[in-house]
């Protein structure tokens, strides 16, 4: 396998990441475990989880399976902080009062010593970066964490923290986490450019965009607004329904039809992908089922072609969207109209 640099750092991570968020529900304890030994028994040493991916019972299950399994030296382990873990105030955010306290609940839930990847898992748009930052260093001269990093943060936030670090020596961002996938290609106009100079991991979420590059929805779906029990759409209501839109769920079919044609189906392909775009690092693959990771696993050691990667370009224009993933974030104003 073609092991890759994470960020500027020199540290080998597998080219796909086992990402945790449905571990402790929709899948329960004993099938999480077995996917992740299955994981790392492929090859694969890279797992991202956070603090509220099911209230840190998510955590809680990883660090089990790597107490049990022996390997957690062997694991690039990735957690996340910021969003809201109990009811007071500052319970939640970018504060040094936040984050420490954060940092070792995610400590002790994960059985370990140190987090290799501590990452804002969104940015705060009231607290200045230099409070964040400053917390982040300290975690690290502490031995708590190795390397932090940010997730869905717009490309002037990340450049602002990057000087922000090199004005006050502090730790650096080594990587970024945004939503990326065929059908929202954005952060192609500005924050890749951002990353590839400035030595930035790009670890992208929802490379098959909730499941509708991987066929689960169709027209008929759209127009009777119902869902199959079980996927997305039907979980995780309207914020995640209204990126299931007409345009998308076309592309998706031709997709399929690409897949086909190849000998795989659309879920490995759109995975491939995104895997091979310039710029990216590491695709989060967040498997519910074995059967998820294993369609995964397959396209471990494949590789796009150019040919290939033209015709996804016809099918999305880079940097163009026909759905919108980054509707769930508070700093992005524009909408979608597809």
């Amino acid at each position: 396998m073609e092991y890759r640099s994470l960020g500027r750092t020199g540290v080998l991570v597998s080219p796909l990441c086992l990402g945790a968020m449905n571990f402790g529900g929709p899948t329960d304890e004993e099938q999480s475990i077995a996917i992740i030994d299955r994981a790392l028994e492929a090859g694969i040493n890279f797992i991202d989880t956070a603090n509220v991916y099911n209230h840190g019972e998510s955590e809680r299950i990883v660090g089990k399976a790597l107490q049990e399994n022996g390997r957690r030296d062997h694991v690039v382990l990735a957690t996340k902080v910021h969003g809201q873990m109990g009811e007071g105030p500052n319970e939640q955010g970018n504060s040094r009062y936040h984050i420490v306290k954060a940092c070792e609940d995610s400590l002790r839930r994960l059985q370990t010593d140190r987090i290799d990847l501590y990452q804002l898992h969104r940015p705060s748009l009231t607290i200045p970066q230099d409070e964040t930052l400053r917390a982040c260093d300290d975690l690290v001269r502490a031995g708590k964490v190795r390397y932090v990093g940010c997730s869905t943060h717009p490309a002037w936030m990340v450049m602002e923290a990057l000087a922000t670090s090199e004005k006050y020596n502090l730790a650096r961002y080594v990587s970024e986490q945004p939503p990326y996938n065929l059908l929202d290609r954005r952060i192609e106009n500005e924050l890749i450019p951002l990353a590839e100079k400035y030595g930035l991991a790009i670890l992208p979420w929802s490379p098959l965009a909730g499941g509708i590059l991987a066929g689960k929805y169709t027209l008929d779906m759209i127009d009777s607004e119902s869902y199959p029990d079980g996927t997305r759409a039907e979980r995780s209501g309207e914020w995640f329904r209204s990126r299931v839109t007409r345009a998308g769920v076309q592309v998706a079919a031709k997709v399929q039809a690409l897949a086909e044609a190849r000998g795989m189906n659309a879920a490995q392909l759109a995975t491939l992908w995104c895997k091979d775009q310039p710029g990216v690092t590491a695709p989060i693959v967040g498997p519910r089922t074995m059967e998820h990771l294993e369609d995964a696993l397959a396209i471990l050691e494949m590789s796009l072609t150019d040919e290939d990667r033209d015709t996804f370009d016809d099918l999305v224009h880079p940097g163009n969207a026909v759905a919108d993933f980054h509707n769930s974030n508070p700093w992005m104003k524009a909408r979608l109209n597809v």
